[in-house]
């Protein structure tokens, strides 16, 4: 055999030490039975009594331990420790055996169990805790921990049953207190164990534990009772019975391999009663009219059966009636405005859920499972309770009213009014009640500002719709400027519009142009075309003809100059092209035909010269025969 090899083969037997010590520390995995054995060390606000005598090597303290010592004490305030209640439940200064481990580790408690059954699985468990904080400042790394081996012995403390360590359990930061437990099997012929706990760990700065609630119970299978539908529960509405039953027995056969049982049933919460006659697999119920829980007790051996040391007890099924839910509390019929539907509700307890139909009676099922719902037209809706467990219906649907009501009819508008100017806003709706927006409370408005208006209109049933009406203002027209181009007039505007256009406040044009005008004063207008105001401006259209044809037909036969007239002071002088003075006029209307001294000119091109107020204008003109 090689080293490696034998080193491989230690490292493989020091894993299954390790795994065979510790696989054993557990708790019943199936179902148990009655305690056989309890330790909860009393109560009381003093320390002791001492354990009996050969219960423990240690020596008893009335106050605080010290190594090597115990003491049982409702209280745990010494040397820093965790000031801890004890593990009882509902205990009132309850006590705990207090241990200061020795500086030799060793065995520090012992007890014998008597009573147990032959050939039949045990729990040990006890609950431990740490004393000592994790983060006190006195012990290097946080002290040394605790460390217990739990050993089953029989009565002649010669046949070690079963062993398991808690493995280093360290301080915590609060009091912490752990579970921990060991099954085990007694032999044939025995009916006695012996309990030691070792200490693993020496004492010292830590290493300081108290224990609690030490119990011995049977220990079994995991059994369940199922009915034939693979159910272990039967809920029934009030007022029903249940039909008689198949109940059997499932065991998972963790611990036995054969069962004896005896059935049990305990009616209206009451103590647990054996069913005579009950002892097999599965048990047939009669008819069942009242809350009914069942159960076996099992054992693997018959003569164990009516021991409640040696026994354990199944799972229950239980056959319950749940109570007939009272109808649903409406929340009050609810009426609706125009075609704006919302929700009516109900109010039920928290374990009962509502369902929705059409009628009172079967009908439609419109919604399940909603406190609330949503109509789409008006009519009466009922609801219905249900209890979650056993699905009972209530004896009576509540019925809730929904009725549509007449809304108010409103349009919303648009509308203009002249700047300036004030107009009415008409909510247009009578018989209600108005709320502008503006605080006023009548049906219409007078108002001289644009922008959003809008009032709320309420009928005498209470419904309201919001008319919304927006207000536009037409401005004035504005007149910028006039621009001239020849004998063409432009009317350049200081603002947009629908606008009309006019020289002589008379006759109107949509364009603001007027071509080949003749010159003269003018008394220019824009209005409005919805009747918003008009602009007025005099202009003097001052124009020098470019050619005249003086040849009788009636048409452009006169050089005139229209308009001159309307300055203040002018004069006019027209010239050949030779510089000989034709005709000259100073104020007053200007016109000249054509002719000099009586005789007309020919065709040809003539020069005036124009001095009007201070400015003055040189040029020439055509004469066209």
């Amino acid at each position: 055999m090689t080293s490696r090899f034998k080193h491989f083969l230690s490292f493989v037997v020091f894993l299954l030490v390790g795994v065979y010590s510790y696989a054993q520390l557990g708790f019943c995995e199936g179902n148990s039975g009655v305690p056989i054995f309890t330790e909860n060390f009393g109560s009381g606000t003093t320390t002791g009594p001492p354990l009996a005598l050969g219960t423990t090597t240690y020596t008893y303290a009335s106050e605080a331990p010290n190594d090597g010592f115990y003491t049982v004490s409702s209280t745990t305030n010494w040397y820093g420790w965790h000031n801890t209640p004890d593990h009882t439940p509902n205990d009132t200064n309850g006590k705990c055996l207090v241990v200061n481990a020795d500086y030799t580790a060793g065995e520090f408690f012992r007890t014998s169990i008597t009573g147990l059954c032959e050939n039949t699985s045990y729990e040990f468990s006890a609950w431990l805790i740490n004393l000592l904080p994790g983060n006190n400042p006195f012990c290097d790394n946080g002290g040394i921990p605790i460390n217990v081996k739990f050993e089953i012995w029989d009565a002649s403390d010669s046949n070690l049953l079963a062993s398991g360590d808690t493995g280093a359990i360290q301080g915590t930061i609060n009091p912490v207190w752990e579970k921990y437990g060991l099954v085990f099997q007694t032999l044939p012929s025995q009916g006695e164990v012996i309990l030691k706990m070792i200490n693993n760990a020496p004492g010292g700065c830590g290493n300081d534990l108290a224990i609690d609630d030490i119990e011995f119970k049977s220990c079994g299978d995991f059994v369940v009772i199922e009915d034939e539908n693979l159910q272990n529960e039967i809920v029934e509405c009030a007022g029903q019975v249940v039909q008689s039953q198949v109940f059997t027995a499932v065991p998972d056969y963790s611990v036995f391999d054969s069962h004896a049982y005896q059935w049990q049933k305990s009616t209206n919460n009451g103590p647990w009663q054996d069913i005579p006659g009950a002892v097999e697999e599965s048990y047939t119920t009669p008819i069942i009219f009242e809350p009914t829980s069942f159960r076996v007790k099992f054992a693997q051996d018959e003569l164990n059966l009516g021991n409640s040391y040696c026994n354990s007890i199944s799972e229950e099924f239980v056959v319950d009636f749940m109570s007939i839910p009272d109808a649903p509390q409406s929340d009050g019929d609810v009426s609706f405005c125009g075609d704006d539907f919302g929700e009516i509700s109900v109010s039920v307890p928290d374990d009962v859920i509502v369902n929705w139909y059409d009628s009172l009676s079967d009908g439609e099922l419109l919604l399940e499972n909603s406190t609330t719902f949503y109509p789409e037209s008006e009519g009466v809706y009922y609801a219905e309770a249900v209890s979650e467990m056993g699905g009972c219906k209530s004896q009576f649907r509540t019925e809730i009213e929904v009725n549509l009501l007449q809304a108010p009819v409103v349009e919303d508008e648009v509308q203009w009014f002249c700047e300036g100017e004030e107009t009415t806003l008409y909510a247009n709706v009578i018989d209600t009640y108005y709320l502008w927006n503006t605080g006023e409370t009548v049906s219409q408005i007078t108002v001289s500002t644009p922008g959003i208006y809008t009032v709320l209109v309420t009928k005498g049933n209470g419904c309201s719709e919001v008319k919304t009406i927006e207000l536009i203002q037409i401005d004035s027209p504005i007149i910028e400027s006039i621009a001239v181009d020849g004998n063409d007039i432009m009317v350049i505007m200081g603002n947009e519009g629908d606008f009309e256009y006019s020289l002589n406040g008379i006759d109107y044009q949509q364009s603001p142009l007027f071509n080949n005008a003749s010159g003269g004063l003018y008394s220019i207008t824009v209005r409005e075309t919805n009747g918003c105001g008009a602009a007025v401006i005099d202009y003097l259209h001052f124009v020098i003809p470019k050619f005249f044809t003086p040849n009788g037909d009636g048409y452009n036969d006169t050089f005139d100059l229209a308009g001159i007239e309307y300055y203040r002071s002018y004069e006019v002088s027209i010239f050949d092209r030779f510089g000989r003075l034709l005709v000259s006029s100073v104020k007053g209307p200007f016109s000249w035909d054509g002719t000099f001294n009586g005789s007309a000119l020919p065709s040809s091109d003539y020069w005036y010269s124009i001095r009007i107020d201070d400015q003055s204008y040189f040029g020439h003109f055509s004469l066209k025969r």
